[in-house]
């Protein structure tokens, strides 16, 4: 029996990492249930914390700017949406008189789009398919954030007969982008949070539901979209700068820990693979993967028949000859075993490794997420299970 284990990169501990690891059963299982997926959590045991409660955090001024010219629009638009699920109400709320092309009978569809989005009972696929997408049961909460919001009520005055749909589109985007909030706040990581299929197709359904329209962005938004990549203030993180540390230092943080002591997350790995039955199918990633590749370049482990690196730097790490295995110059040992590299584009944590190292096979896939949602959206995406599905051992 051929066993997979999981390896997960920077700043996961117990509940996202369960979270993951029940996708990448379900994903595995459902094509191959002759396999054993077996668990390496090293993050709980062994990753960073604030071991003296933030004492040697200032109180100073940091920004950090991502260059967007590249992005898509609609990419653009969700990136914005999944910091402010009301977003795009609040844009379409600031139409002027000009702008919405108002007619004596622009209170009529408002009412009943209104009316609509109030007595709306998911039936059907919709029920379904937000079952699927892990956001049934806070879907009632976050219609109800969105409803009581100033953003919705000030947007539905501008609604005509003509921008019904474009109105409905934005309500559901809406609604599923605050859904999906509730659930980071709950600490809850359901499919939709990374896989931009099903959560499209709930905004189409929930669309449609509300009103007979194409699911799109309207013309108007489309020409307001470069204001969505506003900045967060300095003077906000200043005055958050506790919450903020607290929230995102475990992912830098855990990589200056590795580069410093990472022989003891190595040995948790190798132990992990001891353990398991062989062949043994290494999938890790980003942080993940660096050590694997560590690990495997320092000692010869021949029950591990093949590693699967998904958005890892350890490529970019060999290039810069920080990767604390291997010297820029020097070949991947004889005993390293078959290398498959998994990337996305729009992922600027992960790499190409086939130029860097002959035994590495490339692999690109599109998740249409922004970063850094790319960076955890693989496990979701069809493209990533056909290239590891194929590498499995039978």
């Amino acid at each position: 029996m051929t066993t997979v284990i999981f390896v997960h990169g920077t700043g996961v501990r117990k509940r996202e990492y369960e979270e993951t690891f029940k996708t990448i059963e379900k994903k595995i299982y459902a094509q191959r249930p002759d396999v054993k997926v077996e668990p390496c959590l090293w993050g709980d045991e062994l990753g960073t914390s604030l071991r003296a409660n933030g004492a040697s955090v200032p109180r100073y001024e940091e920004t950090l700017a991502l260059d967007q010219e590249e992005e898509d629009k609609e990419i653009l638009l969700w990136k914005q949406l999944y910091r402010d699920p009301l977003y795009e109400l609040r844009l379409l709320s600031l139409k002027t008189d000009e702008e919405r092309n108002d007619n004596p009978f622009a209170e009529t569809p408002a009412d009943e789009l209104r009316e609509r989005v109030y007595s709306l009972t998911p039936k059907g696929e919709l029920q379904a398919k937000l079952a699927e997408a892990g956001i049934a049961e806070v879907f009632d909460e976050a219609r109800e954030a969105v409803i009581r919001s100033d953003a919705y009520n000030e947007a539905l005055q501008n609604v005509s007969e003509e921008s019904l749909g474009e109105y409905s589109n934005a309500i559901s985007r809406a609604v599923v982008a605050e859904a999906m909030l509730i659930c980071l706040q709950q600490e809850k990581y359901p499919p939709v949070l990374t896989n931009t299929k099903l959560r499209d197709k709930v905004v189409e359904l929930l669309s449609l539901a509300l009103a007979d329209a194409e699911l799109g962005l309207g013309g108007w938004v489309l020409g307001k979209i470069a204001e969505l990549a506003l900045p967060i203030g300095t003077n906000y993180v200043e005055g958050k700068r506790g919450a903020v540390t607290n929230k995102f230092s475990p992912m830098p943080c855990d990589i200056l820990l590795y580069q410093a002591r990472g022989e003891k997350i190595r040995d948790f790995i190798k132990q992990t693979i001891e353990q398991a039955e062989p062949p043994v199918v290494l999938l890790a990633h980003s942080l993940g993967g660096i050590a694997c590749v560590d690990l495997l370049v320092e000692q010869s482990l021949p029950q591990v028949v093949h590693l699967v690196t998904v958005g890892s730097q350890a490529p970019f790490m060999y290039e810069i000859n920080a990767l604390c295995s291997l010297e820029f110059g020097q070949p991947l040992p004889d005993h390293f075993p078959k290398w498959l590299n998994i990337y996305d584009l729009r992922d600027f944590l992960s790499y190409k490794g086939s130029k860097i190292f002959p035994k590495v096979k490339d692999e690109e896939v599109i998740s249409k997420q922004p970063f850094p949602r790319s960076h955890s959206a693989y496990w979701e995406n069809d493209r990533t299970w056909e290239c590891i599905m194929e590498i499995i051992p039978r």
